[in-house]
């Protein structure tokens, strides 16, 4: 069965969000997702959307047709602004919190925007977002350069369909995703709960997760001792070991490691 994406163009209608020099954001967002959600109904992913043309929603009203539609991924596209014009440039990524695959999603996505050359401002927690907050599935706001930066501007326009290719792909790459939609055989899921540097903090961390009956193993290849659970083929098992995981309060991140 193929993931579901709902793509949210940010603002709209009588909501330009921000503006700069005659050029709108809600413009620059719509364009984008179409583009985006051309390239993922390619590679056999179901894709809803918020908007496909000018109009206005709340983001409440997003949040709760994400709900109603039952997707797996609420994907919300933006341009940050700054107080002065060409203050700063780049891309961010916001999520409710920095955990789960929303997390590494987020990552991932901003790893692929840094490869067509735009700066890479990282991943930032933002519960307070009510695209973040109210929807029921992983979401991840993208901040696309910012809308009073020159040089991000002359990116966005100059590389549009590299953009739009970049973060179809941060998304495809989080699924494991390849162009018959389904789960690459090369790679395995497995959900991390811990990294350290000091073995002796791995080893307590595994005899307790051991100890409530979690399968999990300690991967040692690296700089760090990794605590992990479980080895999946498909994002369905790892997430609902993550959620067990969350329930029992550890924090998690899924990870995908090549086979």
């Amino acid at each position: 069965m193929p993931y579901s994406i709902m793509l949210d163009a940010g603002h709209g209608g009588e909501e330009p969000g921000a503006v700069y020099m005659g050029r709108q954001e809600k413009d620059d967002t719509l364009n984008l997702v179409l583009a985006i959600g051309e390239i993922l109904q390619n590679n056999g992913i179901d894709v809803e959307y918020t908007r496909t043309t000018d109009v206005y929603e709340s983001p409440y009203q997003k949040a709760m047709e994400a709900n109603e539609a039952g997707v797996d991924f609420f994907i919300s596209i933006h341009r940050n602004s700054s107080p002065i014009p060409n203050q700063y440039m780049g891309v961010e990524s916001l999520v409710y919190d920095l955990s789960g695959i929303k997390y590494e999603m987020a990552k991932n996505i901003n790893a692929q925007l840094e490869t067509v050359g735009f700066v890479n401002l990282g991943v930032q927690a933002r519960p307070n977002l009510v695209v973040l907050r109210r929807t029921q599935m992983p979401a991840v706001l993208v901040e696309v350069g910012f809308m009073n930066s020159d040089t991000d501007n002359k990116l966005f326009d100059e590389n549009f369909n590299d953009i739009a290719s970049a973060i179809a792909d941060g998304i495809m790459d989080t699924l494991n995703v390849g162009t018959t939609g389904q789960t690459q055989p090369d790679t395995e899921l497995r959900v991390q709960v811990g990294a350290f540097r000091n073995s002796v903090y791995a080893e307590r961390l595994l005899r307790e997760l051991t100890e409530q009956d979690f399968p999990a193993y300690i991967d040692d290849k690296g700089q760090f001792d990794r605590v992990q659970v479980g080895r999946y083929r498909t994002l369905d098992e790892a997430a609902t070991m993550e959620w067990r995981l969350k329930m029992a309060g550890y924090p998690t991140v899924i990870v995908s490691i090549p086979l």
